[in-house]
């Protein structure tokens, strides 16, 4: 993310209540980011639906949490929380496409 922002700030030269506004700032990010996958996901859910597809796709669910794990190495970010994180949204995904049905 701060890879395409390059007129942000170096941690470093932040005072704490600018390091703490940049923490808002990603925490609003990642929300919009959430509503925007969870946006997606139910797109998927609809076409399954309408395809008769199953909710679950055990294929496509090991291929995102593979992607998780690459792209928490790619930020150095421990892989153990990100994938966490993508099972957590998987499941939440999943429920509401049960419920939708």
């Amino acid at each position: 993310m701060a890879d395409d922002n390059t007129d942000r700030r170096r941690p470093d030269d932040m005072s704490l209540d600018e390091l703490r506004e940049e923490i808002q700032t990603i925490d609003r990010e990642l929300v919009e980011l959430i509503a925007q996958r969870t946006y997606v996901a139910e797109t998927i859910a609809a076409v399954k639906a309408e395809k008769g597809l199953p909710t679950t796709d055990e294929d496509q669910e090991q291929a995102v949490m593979d992607r998780a794990g690459e792209n928490a190495e790619r930020f150095d970010v421990d892989s153990n929380l990100v994938k966490a994180v993508f099972r957590l949204l998987i499941e939440l995904n999943k429920v509401e496409q049960r419920e939708s049905r």
